[in-house]
């Protein structure tokens, strides 16, 4: 079983390799398209704009928000395409993280200069054994 660190190592390589052929500047849909159909030849289990619901004092909300990439039901990823990310891209990432029980999140802005300003890695309960 591939361990959640090498997922993450997995999609932030490929998000380099992005990064450099297409340069920033795109809509985030086209980096979440190019990065799912890249992902896609790998041997892991990738869905994208992953619906989810979460209840609340006894309210169930369908499809409250969605995830743009699920990666092995483990690791959520974000994509943006902003020339500078905010502390609200942080918190919102944040939150699926803990409505979701998902252990890793990673936030990927397309719109930096250089892919690897643009990577921000959340934990939310990492077992070392994930």
């Amino acid at each position: 079983m591939t361990t959640i660190n090498d997922l993450s190592a997995l999609v932030v390589g490929e998000a380099i390799r992005i990064h450099r052929a297409l340069g920033p500047g795109l809509l985030e849909s086209v980096y979440e398209t190019v990065l799912f159909s890249s992902l896609g030849r790998q041997e892991i289990k990738i869905a994208r704009q992953v619906p989810v619901d979460f209840e609340f004092e006894g309210l169930h909300f369908a499809g409250a928000f969605r995830i743009d990439l699920l990666i092995d039901d483990r690791l959520v990823v974000e994509v943006k395409s902003v020339e500078t990310l905010s502390k609200a891209h942080l918190k919102q990432l944040l939150t699926y993280l803990r409505l979701t029980r998902r252990p890793l999140g990673l936030l990927l802005n397309f719109g930096e200069a250089t892919m690897k300003d643009g990577i921000r890695r959340l934990v939310n309960n990492l077992d070392k054994e994930t």
